[in-house]
């Protein structure tokens, strides 16, 4: 029977309260305004946080908004960014020191973004285990996440593929 290095298993405590910081509202808020102050500006908001999943929106509004009265695709961006960096964020925290950095980005828009764009990406696992390996071996590791943008009819407005590199602090 093989076991796993304790360095390599997750602390679910530490995972939970991450989720459960990031949940509240006015925790969320603080965080956004002292690190991503630009996403508190823009109004992203966290619909949804799970190990597995995140979901993040961005508004249509005065300050998101581009000259083609659609959401400028900066916002966009940002709010597809925020779903798998809070995934990363929540698996990074639940052990030892790793550092994360975003290495690569790609973005496929097929509709027109109004109204409230929720951005969701279900790569937790992936990053979950691509920390672990780092955290095992001291070795890098990337991972390919993807956030997808529907709007409130669920149709699927833009695709970002955002690669994460994961590296264990020594």
């Amino acid at each position: 029977m093989t076991t796993t290095p304790a360095t390599s298993a997750p602390d679910t405590t530490r995972l939970e309260k991450f989720r459960r910081d990031i949940s509240n509202p006015l925790k969320l808020k603080l965080f956004m305004l002292r690190r991503l102050p630009m996403a508190y500006l823009a109004g992203l908001r966290v619909a949804e946080l799970t190990a597995e999943r995140a979901t993040v929106t961005v508004p249509y509004k005065y300050l998101t908004q581009n000259p083609f009265r659609s959401i400028y695709f900066a916002c966009l961006s940002m709010a597809a960014e925020m779903a798998s960096g809070l995934l990363s964020m929540m698996h990074v925290q639940a052990g030892p020191p790793v550092s994360m950095l975003v290495t690569g980005l790609e973005a496929e828009f097929t509709k027109k973004a109004v109204g409230l764009i929720r951005f969701t990406s279900t790569d937790g696992a992936a990053i979950g285990q691509a920390i672990a390996e780092s955290r095992a071996t001291g070795e890098g590791r990337t991972v390919v996440c993807t956030s997808v943008g529907t709007d409130a009819a669920g149709d699927t407005v833009a695709t970002f593929r955002i690669t994460w590199s994961f590296r264990a602090k020594r």
